[in-house]
């Protein structure tokens, strides 16, 4: 099999492991489901993953490699109004482009225990706080800004918003966000 082949192959098995996910959760989805809807063997799974927990890391990787990106844009910027607001733009973005991962990480034990226990997510929280925030914000700020973190991914995956498309859930969203953390609209 070739590195491209491979990595199709790898591919396939990470879409079909999310809409696994989606139905049955993690703890509910085998690796033999997870062959017999890609119609392969068991064996041909194990062949790209080891373990079903390299899957769901596999699954996320993606969507945290980007976190990282949108933190590291944001550090970069002058002032907390334009940190701020390219955190909350980049958050945004990725929320709305990863509606089906982000339900699943919202709400699968499985995986909010990963990320609740993985250290790395504890300094990622702690410098998205900074960043939308400062470092000594007043008690409602601090609140809006949980508000908005917890918000974010339970407004974009509400069955309220299924038929929003992506511009007006952005929009609504940074909009939302905007006037809970008191920014302004961006220059």
């Amino acid at each position: 099999m070739s590195r491209r082949q491979a990595g199709a192959a790898r591919q396939r098995v990470l879409a079909v492991a999310l809409e696994l996910f989606a139905r049955h959760g993690v703890s509910g989805t085998s690796l033999q489901m997870i062959a017999d809807e890609i119609g392969v063997t068991k064996a041909a799974v194990y062949h790209q993953f080891r373990t079903k927990d390299d899957i769901v890391q596999a699954v996320i990787a993606p969507a945290l490699d980007r976190f990282f990106h949108i933190i590291e844009t944001a550090e970069r910027q002058q002032g907390r109004s334009e940190r701020a607001e390219a955190t909350l733009a980049g958050l945004v973005d990725l929320v709305v482009d990863n509606r089906h991962l982000t339900a699943i990480m919202q709400s699968d034990p499985t995986i909010l225990h990963f990320l609740r226990s993985s250290s790395t997510m504890r300094d990622l929280e702690q410098r998205i706080d900074f960043l939308l925030i400062g470092p000594e914000p007043d008690d409602e700020l601090l609140i809006s800004a949980l508000m908005v973190s917890g918000s974010l991914m339970t407004a974009a995956t509400d069955p309220r918003t299924a038929d929003f498309d992506d511009d007006r859930l952005r929009r609504n969203l940074l909009g939302a966000a905007r006037r809970m953390l008191r920014l302004g609209k961006p220059a």
